[in-house]
């Protein structure tokens, strides 16, 4: 059975994903959800009348999860056309002044885990499948007061790149995507909304429309897309600017 995975599956992004995931690859049949909230997904799912839809509610900062899934993927072998990579979080505040479990957390969703699923589900990936995995446009540049989140975020793009190169021999592709910030639940759990005048003045995406290009953008096998002309150009610019004087401007 045609499978799609989405991680992060039950908020934002992740429902816009789930949304519209199908109308761009109409030969998807089943969609494996996972997110904590088993509630939301379960709701989702129930929503979905044309195709089957399995939740699997997993913390994947918890390395449990990962044999969960191991296990799911070892039973059902599904054939997993797409999966897009879109849990992840990200918290404004300085190194050395914010909680050390908050901190790792970043670490642990937006890379232990990305990684960690993907490396499960690619022998499950046919020769055409796509991997779309959720940037930001923070991998441009390191964002003080949000290093980490920025960090790690730069690790995706990297990632990214070079597994759409490994992955090529196979017929598979990997797609970023480096939206700027949009109107979700991220900001407010973040610590953001109301405490960056970056994030004040920046112009926002909209999260319809950052899905649906970015769905597309992974079908035409393209390795990163920007939307909005503004970041399309933060993006030149900060291959060009001296570094040093790059992150005071991209400061949070």
């Amino acid at each position: 059975m045609k499978t799609a995975i989405i991680t992060g599956a039950s908020a934002g992004l992740g429902t816009e994903f789930f949304r519209q995931a199908a109308k761009v690859f109409p030969e998807i049949e089943c969609f494996w959800l996972i997110a904590r909230r088993r509630e939301r997904l379960e709701q989702m799912a129930a929503g979905c009348k044309e195709r089957q839809a399995v939740c699997l509610p997993l913390d994947l900062c918890d390395p449990a999860s990962f044999a969960v899934l191991e296990e799911k993927l070892a039973a059902e072998r599904p054939e997993v056309t797409l999966l897009i990579n879109n849990a992840g979080c990200g918290y404004l505040g300085n190194l050395g002044e914010m909680d050390t479990a908050t901190q790792t957390r970043m670490v642990d969703l937006n890379i232990r885990a990305l990684t960690a699923v993907t490396n499960l589900v690619i022998p499950y990936m046919p020769e055409g499948g796509r991997i779309l995995n959720v940037s930001s446009i923070a991998s441009f540049c390191v964002n003080p007061r949000m290093t980490v989140y920025a960090s790690s975020k730069a690790y995706v793009s990297s990632f990214t790149l070079g597994i759409d190169e490994e992955l090529r021999p196979k017929g598979i592709s990997a797609t970023a995507v480096c939206s700027g910030p949009m109107k979700t639940d991220f900001l407010d759990i973040g610590g953001i909304t109301g405490n960056s005048k970056m994030f004040a003045t920046l112009p926002y995406c909209d999260q319809v429309k950052v899905a649906g290009g970015a769905l597309r953008a992974a079908k035409a096998r393209r390795t990163f897309y920007t939307p909005r002309g503004f970041y399309k150009l933060y993006r030149v610019l900060a291959k060009i600017v001296p570094a040093k004087l790059m992150v005071k401007i991209a400061k949070t």
